[in-house]
């Protein structure tokens, strides 16, 4: 196959032993990347941590210096003024107990959801809808705010939101193989900062364990941590 072809290919290029330097590793992953399509640059980051503990589940946001490269539908629910606030900022669709009863009979052609905190009663009752694809509004991530218009101009820029999964890692994009490897270097070491602000007080010893990038198809890349930690100083 075509596809088995070009991965392997792509696969020489990258020694398994090997832990590259975070310029390097970029370089890679763009050599790797394929032709005919835009892949989106992920990166997973493992780290030392038990998400199985309430104290030690890492979560967060940050907005990417350079986005994602996606284009971002954005819901809000919100009434009043803020209705009218959501709107002027660009959201996608604005609403209440109208919008809710569309996503609750199916509707889901949006990537995130904002609420005012007035609100929360009636998305609350979405939570088996929202909840399982990571959509439910939260305040610790900037998504259950009074400032509509801030929140709404931060997720079309490119805020994304992490959290460690149950298996001790987050997986994250960080930009699209279309982008010049400055840029996807900046939104790496924006991502892996706001990862390391985020460490849990009560983690012990190694907190970040490995790190590695791929592009949609292409194959992992794993980076020297030390060498990454340092170039966020």
């Amino acid at each position: 196959m075509a596809k088995g072809k070009a991965y392997r290919a792509a696969s020489e290029k990258v020694d398994r032993e090997k832990q590259y330097e975070v310029s390097e590793a970029i370089g890679l992953l763009l050599e790797c990347k394929r032709i005919k399509f835009d892949e989106t640059a992920d990166v997973a980051i493992n780290l030392g941590v038990d998400p199985r503990q309430a104290d030690q589940n890492v979560r967060g946001a940050i907005a990417l210096p350079h986005g994602t490269g996606k284009s971002v539908r954005v819901v809000v629910f919100a009434k009043g003024e803020k209705e009218n606030e959501a709107r002027a900022a660009g959201a996608d669709e604005v609403g209440g107990e109208e919008l809710a009863k569309r996503i609750q009979d199916g509707w889901l052609d949006f990537d995130r959801v904002i609420a005012t905190p007035d609100m929360m009663s009636v998305v609350g009752r979405l939570g088996k809808v929202l909840g399982p694809r990571g959509l439910m509004p939260n305040p610790k991530v900037g998504t259950v705010t009074q400032d509509v218009s801030k929140a709404v101009g931060e997720q079309k820029a490119g805020m994304i939101e992490f959290r460690v999964e149950k298996n001790g890692i987050i997986h994250v994009p960080f930009g699209r193989a279309s982008f010049e490897a400055d840029k996807l270097q900046e939104n790496l070491l924006a991502i892996t900062g706001a990862v390391m602000k985020a460490k849990p007080q009560t983690s012990k010893g190694i907190y970040l364990k490995k790190v590695s990038i791929s592009t949609t198809m292409g194959p992992g890349i794993r980076l020297d941590t030390g060498a990454l930690t340092s170039a966020l100083n």
